[in-house]
Formats: C-alpha cells, sequence, structure tokens
C-alpha cells in the first residue's frame, strides 16, 4: 500500500476513464507513473521510456538540440545492444540507423508506433488487472 502514496498526491480524477483506453493512461502524468512502475516490474519499462522520449523529441524546436537529443534517444533505446533497447523490427532499426546523422521530427514515428501498438496490445490489458492500477482504482475510490 505504501509504494502507492506518490500517485495520491496528483489528482487523479480520471482514474476511471484509465480503463477505456491506453491513451487515456498516457494523457495524464499520473497515469504514466503508475504505467512506468507496473512496466518496471514487468522489466519493460523502456517502452514508456521510449514512448515519453519520443512524445517530448517531437516538441524540439531548434536543430541542434533536436540532433543532440535524437542522438541520446538512438544510444539509449534503438541501437544494437542499447542500455533500454526497444522490440522493434530489424527494418525500422536500420532505417533509423541510416538517417539519425540528419533526424527529422518524424525520425522516431515508425518505431514509436510500434512500440506503443505493444503497449496497447500486450502491456495494457495486463496493466488492468495489476495490483499497481486495482490498488490506484480501490485508493480513489476511497476519497
Amino acid at each position: 500500500k505504501g509504494r502507492f502514496c506518490c500517485f495520491s498526491q496528483e489528482p487523479i480524477d480520471d482514474v476511471d476513464s484509465w480503463g477505456e483506453s491506453i491513451e487515456k493512461v498516457l494523457s495524464c502524468k499520473t497515469g504514466q507513473m503508475a504505467f512506468q512502475d507496473f512496466l518496471k516490474s514487468e522489466y519493460s519499462e523502456e517502452n514508456i521510456l521510449f514512448w515519453l522520449a519520443c512524445e517530448e523529441y517531437k516538441k524540439i524546436t531548434s536543430a541542434p538540440e533536436m540532433i543532440s537529443r535524437a542522438n541520446q534517444i538512438y544510444t539509449e533505446f534503438v541501437q544494437t545492444e542499447a542500455p533500454r533497447q526497444v522490440n522493434i523490427d530489424s527494418g525500422t532499426r536500420t532505417n533509423i540507423t541510416n538517417n539519425i546523422s540528419e533526424p527529422t521530427l518524424n525520425s522516431f514515428d515508425t518505431a514509436q508506433k510500434m512500440i506503443f501498438s505493444l503497449m496497447a496490445r500486450d502491456c495494457y490489458p495486463r496493466f488492468l488487472k495489476s495490483d499497481v492500477y486495482q490498488s490506484i482504482l480501490q485508493n480513489h475510490g476511497k476519497s
């Protein structure tokens, strides 16, 4: 019970909607934190970290920052043997590798869609049954 205290400090009026779709979970900071906590327990935290990094990346407005951040994302999540390597197909990985020297705001879109699909299809249904989500739902109902 104690490990969920950080979630209860956030306004989580929308927790009931998390059961509707993964988009609802990812649309709020508290949902992202809860989903990340769940993925960490499944040893697949890299998925949400990559997805969030891509979301932030798409907001970049300066070319130098884009190049720097693209290389960070590539090094951490995309390249073969990356510390938090995400599960994407070799064609997508190769395409990113070939274009990393001249990144665009769309450089990671295909990979991000793959990881989103993986989370929606595979991780999200398990999240809804998890102790993480059930505990938040129960605690939310008591407030």
